[in-house]
């Protein structure tokens, strides 16, 4: 979402103020993408749906969650990349769940299995490659591992009852939902965090090549 596994730059050893503010930009939108999903789940959970009417749904929420990766910007052009492939990813998925004539469970089931699990994958690889500069990587973590885990439920009997796809579809929403909460505030604090760093009294400088104490952001890296 913010770095991308093998980003070869200065970055990836520190934070720097800059990167921290390109970073902070996101906050707005993980947050309006966060609070609309938690809303999503709260309408799956309360509606008696068809099988064609929590389809759609479903799939407009895919599209709308791929429009907001799509504009997530991230450390540099080779992240926004990224972040633009899986959203076009998200919403072709979306639209497919959408136009799928006469979708049944087992066509629900599927395609929502098949792109919480690739959503998933690409959440824990984000996760590891932004360990070292972001102190709170762990959340994008929890996100992949969460995903992963909710896409092999409904890939485990995609025959099973329209119940079981509205638990695994209303679960997704509200856990990630929240988590892109938290992860938006988190997110927007990272450049005050950066001043508060250099601001340090036990922020060394000159024997540490005038860098911010990148230990704070690089404690946590296995």
């Amino acid at each position: 979402m913010f770095v991308v596994p093998g980003l070869k730059t200065d970055i990836g050893r520190k934070l720097t103020r800059e990167a921290a503010q390109q970073l902070a930009r996101n906050w707005w939108l993980l947050l309006l993408n966060g609070a609309l999903l938690v809303v999503a789940g709260v309408l799956i959970f309360s509606i008696d749906w068809t099988i064609r009417e929590l389809a759609t749904f479903i799939g407009a929420l895919f599209i709308f969650q791929g429009a907001a990766d799509a504009l997530t910007t991230g450390i540099d052009a080779r992240v926004r990349r990224a972040n633009v492939i899986t959203g076009l990813l998200s919403i072709a998925t979306g639209v497919a769940i959408i136009v799928w004539p006469g979708p049944g469970l087992l066509a629900v089931a599927i395609f929502l299995g098949a792109w919480l699990i690739v959503s998933g994958t690409f959440s824990l690889t984000g996760a590891f490659a932004a360990r070292k500069i972001l102190p709170d990587w762990w959340l994008l973590l929890i996100l992949g591992l969460l995903e992963i885990s909710l896409g092999v439920l409904a890939l485990a009997d995609p025959g099973a009852t329209l119940a079981a796809i509205i638990t695994v579809g209303g679960i997704w929403a509200i856990a990630v939902g929240v988590m892109r909460i938290v992860l938006a505030f988190q997110v927007k604090r990272l450049p005050d965090e950066v001043d508060a760093l250099w601001a340090s009294p036990n922020n060394d400088t000159s024997t540490r090549g005038g860098a911010p104490d990148e230990q704070r952001f690089a404690s946590t890296a296995p």
